[in-house]
């Protein structure tokens, strides 16, 4: 039958301090930490999750569990850093305060299947993952050639074919995280949003790709008898426990990994490094690919999000990049690669900076002197002038007594020259906040786990990523202290 939804979020606060109270007669012996979880989800509003999840469920057979205690107990889970259902299920038959802080009663928990019941319920597919288990293997990509390179792309060439067909083939938001994604967006993306931690008008967006290792082995099965007929090293289809991950290269630890690639998008400008859009990519895709391919899928999924700012790594810079940014009204902040850089030569035979900044005839780099922004053009004026002196330089190469000036036009190359331009300090200021994926990353990876999941699904992947995310959104809200709050619930 379907979930009896009655009195919503005010009667799991009348539900929990009525048992919480009964099993806790001195709450304030409870740890600090214990309280601040305590109040998160005593002001974590689900409610709507079992609206959202009604017809998930058939109108026949016995009552299922509140869609939105289950949500409840598995976010609670990744906050006390428990990475086994079987575990948590465990834990809260033993301790009341997980129970009843899930929305259950205490000796009247779920078990593992209903949570798994409850996962698969969220997944829009029939599958537990994107691709077929019976594939061919794919080969090792190539590894970095310097220390810390990343896996060899031509990315111009990739951007240039792969960016005009997204465009003119939009992507469906129908995948099978759909309904994860509105569970995510609805009830935390969107109140961060409300709450001013997140601008949607005026987005500042980082991206950054990171490798998520799911197993030591890739775990498959010979279909063929290749082996029998003394064949060790067949290229037939085989069977993958896991088929939508495979190896890829770690250019930060230099060694090869199975499993995905993540590509996230973080509000740069929000003070808590907030998620925006994941998506897992197989781990032998490049970040180029991954980026285009991610970005827009998030698109699709938040089409009313106005992107004013992309900060990106050098593993996103190509032309096409650039030339989308400029169609799209977006600023790109975006950072050269270390090869085929400077030596540029621009008008009258002026040389350009590997930093956009054109160095004058004596070999001089010249002066910022603004940017019009309506003209798409910076200014640079001769480094041997001031607006007091004059030009003073020994060799002058123009007879104005301001000295040479160059413009550099957007339009001439929109990679090199950008506005603002890349030796300015508004550039350098808006750039570091590309960090705040790298934060974001590092607290999903460290601080709440995410590799330690030990799934063998993407679905199971997918929960578990969408709830880490949840819970950094969680942890970015305004709580009253614990002190007023401790009063509040002895008042009560």
């Amino acid at each position: 039958m379907l979930p009896v939804i009655s009195g919503g979020h005010a009667a799991y606060q009348n539900s929990f301090l009525s048992e919480f109270l009964n099993f806790y007669p001195d709450p304030f012996s409870l740890s600090k930490d214990t309280w601040e979880i305590i109040i998160e989800f005593w002001h974590l509003d689900l409610s709507l999750t079992d609206q959202l999840m009604a017809d998930r469920y058939s109108k026949h057979g016995p009552e299922p569990r509140l869609p939105s205690s289950m949500l409840r107990s598995y976010l609670l889970s990744i906050k006390f850093k428990i990475t086994s259902i079987t575990r948590w299920v465990a834990l809260l038959k033993e301790n009341p305060l997980y129970a009843i802080l899930s929305g259950f009663s205490f000796g009247d928990t779920p078990g593992i299947g209903t949570f798994y019941d409850f996962f698969s319920r969220m997944w829009d597919s029939g599958s537990n993952n994107f691709s077929p288990k019976e594939r061919f293997p794919k080969p090792k990509v190539k590894k970095g050639k310097k220390k810390g390179d990343k896996t060899p792309a031509d990315t111009e060439s990739i951007s240039s074919r792969l960016l005009p067909f997204l465009k003119r083939h939009p992507i469906t938001p129908n995948h099978a995280f759909s309904l994860i994604f509105r569970l995510y967006k609805q009830q935390f993306l969107m109140r961060s949003v409300s709450c001013g931690l997140i601008d949607d008008k005026h987005l500042s967006l980082a991206g950054d790709g990171t490798p998520v290792r799911t197993s030591s082995l890739l775990r498959s099965k010979r279909l063929c008898d290749c082996r029998e007929r003394g064949i060790s090293d067949c290229h037939c289809k085989r069977r993958f426990s896991q088929p939508d991950t495979n190896s890829g290269w770690d250019s930060s630890r230099e060694c090869y990994f199975n499993g995905y690639h993540l590509f996230m998008f973080v509000a740069s400008d929000s003070h808590s490094d907030l998620p925006v859009f994941p998506l897992l990519e197989r781990a032998s895709r490049h970040d180029m690919l991954s980026f285009l391919h991610s970005f827009f899928t998030m698109k699709s999924y938040l089409p009313q999000f106005r992107i004013e700012k992309l900060l990106l790594d050098s593993a996103m810079d190509a032309i096409s990049v650039y030339g989308y940014c400029k169609e799209n009204a977006i600023s790109p902040f975006i950072d050269l690669k270390k090869t085929n850089n400077g030596n540029y030569k621009y008008k009258d035979t002026f040389t350009i900076d590997p930093d956009g900044v054109p160095r004058c005839k004596m070999g001089l780099r010249m002066h910022h002197d603004g940017h019009e922004p309506n003209k798409n053009r910076c200014k640079f004026r001769c480094p041997k002038a001031d607006r007091k002196r004059g030009c003073y330089c020994e060799n002058p190469c123009s007879p104005a007594k301001y000295g040479r000036t160059v413009h550099t036009q957007l339009k001439d190359n929109p990679r090199m020259f950008n506005i603002p331009p890349r030796d300015s300090k508004e550039w350098d200021k808006e750039y570091d906040r590309r960090t705040s994926v790298e934060r974001s990353n590092k607290r999903q990876k460290q601080d709440y786990k995410l590799e330690d999941g030990r799934h063998r699904s993407t679905k199971m992947w997918y929960c578990r990523l969408y709830g880490i995310m949840m819970c950094q959104h969680l942890d970015a809200w305004e709580m009253p202290p614990v002190k007023t709050f401790q009063n509040a619930i002895q008042a009560a």
